[in-house]
């Protein structure tokens, strides 16, 4: 053993040799420990990548979850009679039907157990003439009587506490009184009523073709209440169709801006009635086929969009749009796939999104949702012809009666009809837009507004900031990275490089701050001085360079080695001021006094203050120190006998640059380049403070943008969570975190090419 241990340690006593064994037991301890530290350190990595993914994708996950029904009751129609109206009120416990005699009685939705009863006032002698659901979103509608008197009626539904307990209290409201208006119009084929707070306006087809339109006005008193209804204005519409057609429906839009007519022929005629005096007619679109007509027809919420089913099993959607000589036209704008073979019997719209439920004589249901034209749900409901069909306001619970009496409940789950890839990714048509676009816009002041959810403006807002930021940063870093790793002097490399370096650790928000505040105006005060200096600088620097070679030796001599690039701080600072200097010369005698001006009036350009080229400069200007670092790190780490040994062979330095220098360190370079492309693309606070954050889809250096993390940081405070718009956010977050993986993928995959190509030089 004594012998083994002499020949493991020569020279040393036994006391040595144990100490010295102990060391190295100790020391692989520790390198043991390192390993196990790091690779704890860098699993823990990607696993924190993972939990954000799987995070993200659990949130995002429920918006592409189909819609469903389930039965919870089923009981006799405690009513047996038809229904002029039936709905639901908003906590979905109370159903109201209104019958053709007048009298209103209200029903347990789960159980069938009549609520109560009440009863419209109708004179005595006269009936029910023509009914029209006015308002479904308050529970207003109107009767209009055979003796040309009208009674609008609302539905109340009051939640009370009482020795009862919690309780639903339904009852009637009469808006305009309980004594029907005198409306003078007798029999009619077809009514419509539209109510304000100010006025009512009436349209109703009379046998003989004709359409009277009739606006009352209510007056209000000082102190409230309101006054009598006096006629306002009356206008006769006659829409000259042929012999064989005649009136079925009319329909006012809510805003009284349009009069939809809807022939029999399956045609749909509209006048624009903002001027009674002076109708303007649009039209007709065919929504129906041959021998077909239109069974009904209901506006989706907004008012904007007319909702038509025909009897041969069509389903179509129109609107009003503007045409190109700023007229309007009447646009068939999608078509649904009805639930089955036979004809739609009944539909009903969802109150709050512009959804819509259709069910067939088949016993079949359909769910669709308009803006993202999709069919969420179709299924058959009950063996028989389905008679009416009524949607709780929240769109979750779903009344169903069929024409042998029976009733059928189902809680219907359907949180996102918004979202599909079509709505997200490609264009779709909104109301009142020319044609079909990418629009994201998520809110708005109204809840008739109809959301816009496509991510494409945010997708390409991000790469755009990221090209011009990219196309401002890379040149200057690469070249500076090589000029300094290759060429610089040790000493001025020594404060050059953690001067740049030191750049990284300015807060990307005080960069925004100047960007938004400072450089922005002073670019469009500037612009012409802006666009000098781009053209002066490259001319001006090799320009100094050769003057530099002319000046006498003495003069030159006095400059320590490897200092001479120190003197360009002056060229460029003298070629920056005098650019600026030239600027309003300049824009004075070419441009009118103004370039941003003179872009818009003879280029067509728009410009904006906050725009793609301040987001280049000032996130260019925070890539900058990131790719120069990584890449002058990679040039100065090729092996100096690889450019010694080509200076030997006789090769000139840039040759040497070209041919041995980069082609070993473009590895690195362009792993620089991806990380900080990656780094553009996930950059939020110089966005947000330096772009107009318009999602717009211009790739106009004068345009702004609103990115993919802007996005998130902006709205995310405001939406509501676990709405559509709270989970789209998170899918923002995940398709940024999908275009950082994809970069530094491709970077990783490039990488190791490029090593492997160029490791035997």
């Amino acid at each position: 053993m004594e012998q083994t241990s002499r020949g493991k340690h020569p020279g040393l006593d036994k006391d040595d040799r144990a100490g010295s064994d102990r060391l190295i037991q100790w020391r692989y301890f520790k390198d043991r420990m390192a390993t196990v530290a790091v690779g704890i350190g860098g699993i823990g990595v990607l696993v924190a990548i993972l939990l954000i993914f799987f995070y993200l994708a659990w949130v995002v996950l429920p918006l592409f979850a189909p819609a469903s029904m389930d039965k919870v009751a089923e009981y006799a129609d405690p009513i047996g009679e038809p229904a002029l109206l039936l709905s639901v009120e908003e906590q979905a416990e109370v159903a109201t039907h209104v019958g053709t005699d007048g009298r209103v009685r209200y029903f347990d939705v789960l159980t069938g157990e009549l609520r109560g009863e009440s009863r419209i006032p109708i004179p005595e002698g006269a009936s029910i003439a023509s009914f029209d659901q006015i308002d479904s979103n308050r529970g207003v509608f109107g009767l209009l009587l055979d003796n040309g008197g009208l009674v609008v009626v609302k539905e109340v539904h009051q939640i009370r506490f009482d020795d009862q307990g919690r309780r639903v209290v339904s009852s009637l409201d009469f808006p305009y009184g309980e004594e029907p208006i005198e409306t003078g119009l007798g029999e009619v084929r077809s009514l419509d009523v539209r109510v304000s707070p100010e006025s009512l306006l009436i349209a109703a087809a009379m046998p003989d073709g004709r359409i009277e339109l009739v606006r009352y006005v209510q007056e209000v008193g000082l102190f409230g209440g309101s006054g009598e209804l006096t006629a306002d204005e009356q206008a006769t519409l006659r829409l000259d169709l042929p012999p064989d057609q005649r009136i079925e429906r009319l329909l006012l839009d809510p805003a009284e801006n349009w009069l939809h007519v809807l022939t029999d022929a399956g045609e749909v005629v509209t006048t624009n009635i903002r001027r009674l005096d002076r109708p303007e007619r649009l039209g007709p679109v065919t929504v129906a086929g041959d021998g077909a007509h239109v069974v009904d027809a209901r506006y989706l919420n907004g008012g904007i969009s007319l909702l038509v089913t025909t009897s041969d099993g069509r389903i179509t959607q129109l609107f009003p749009v503007r045409d190109e000589g700023a007229g309007w036209r009447l646009q068939k704008v999608r078509e649904f796939e009805a639930p089955g073979e036979a004809m739609v019997s009944a539909l009903d719209i969802e109150q709050r999104r512009r959804g819509f439920v259709a069910a067939d004589a088949e016993g079949r249901v359909a769910i669709y949702y308009a803006t993202s034209h999709r069919q969420l749900l179709n299924e058959a409901v009950m063996d028989g012809p389905i008679a009416d069909i009524a949607l709780a306001p929240r769109a979750d619970r779903l009344l169903v009666t069929s024409r042998d009496g029976q009733v059928s409940v189902y809680d219907v789950h359907n949180e996102h009809p918004e979202v599909s890839l079509s709505s997200l990714w490609g264009k779709v048509w909104y109301e009142s837009y020319p044609e079909p676009d990418y629009v994201w816009q998520s809110s708005s002041a109204t809840s008739d507004f109809e959301p816009k959810f496509s991510l494409m403006p945010l997708s390409f807002g991000t790469l755009k900031a990221a090209f011009y930021a990219m196309l401002f940063a890379m040149p200057l870093a690469i070249c500076g990275a090589i000029y300094t790793a290759y060429f610089m002097s040790p000493e001025l490399r020594q404060i050059v490089k953690p001067t740049i370096e030191i750049m990284e650790a300015l807060p990307t928000v005080i960069l925004g701050f100047l960007a938004g505040l400072w450089l922005a105006p002073v670019l469009e005060l500037n612009m012409p001085g802006a666009f000098l200096l781009i053209l002066m600088l490259p001319l001006a620097i090799p320009l100094s360079g050769f003057l530099w070679t002319r000046f006498p030796a003495s003069i030159r001599h006095r400059v320590p080695d490897g200092w001479v690039p120190a003197l360009l701080i002056p060229v460029v600072v003298f070629i920056g001021w005098l650019a600026f200097a030239l600027s309003r010369p300049v824009e004075a005698a070419l441009f009118g006094g103004s370039m941003p001006l003179w872009l818009n009036n003879e280029m067509g350009i728009t410009y904006d203050q906050r725009n793609a080229l301040v987001v280049g400069l000032a996130m260019g200007f925070a890539v900058i120190p990131t790719i120069f670092s990584i890449a002058e790190d990679a040039v100065f780490s090729v092996p100096k006998q690889l450019s010694q040994g080509s200076l030997a062979l006789g090769a000139t330095p840039w040759q040497t640059l070209v041919r041995v220098v980069l082609p070993t360190a473009s590895p690195g370079m362009f792993s620089a380049v991806m990380i900080g492309m990656g780094r553009a693309v996930g950059e939020t606070m110089i966005v947000l403070m330096a772009t107009g954050n318009t999602p717009i889809m211009d790739m106009s250096i004068f345009q702004g943008m609103r990115t993919l993390s802007a996005n998130i940081a902006v709205e995310m405070p405001e939406s509501e969570v676990g709405s559509t718009h709270f989970r789209l956010l998170f899918l923002s977050g995940l398709v940024l975190f999908l275009f950082t993986f994809f970069f530094n993928t491709l970077a990783e995959v490039v990488r190791q090419r490029l090593r492997r190509k160029y490791s035997t030089l």
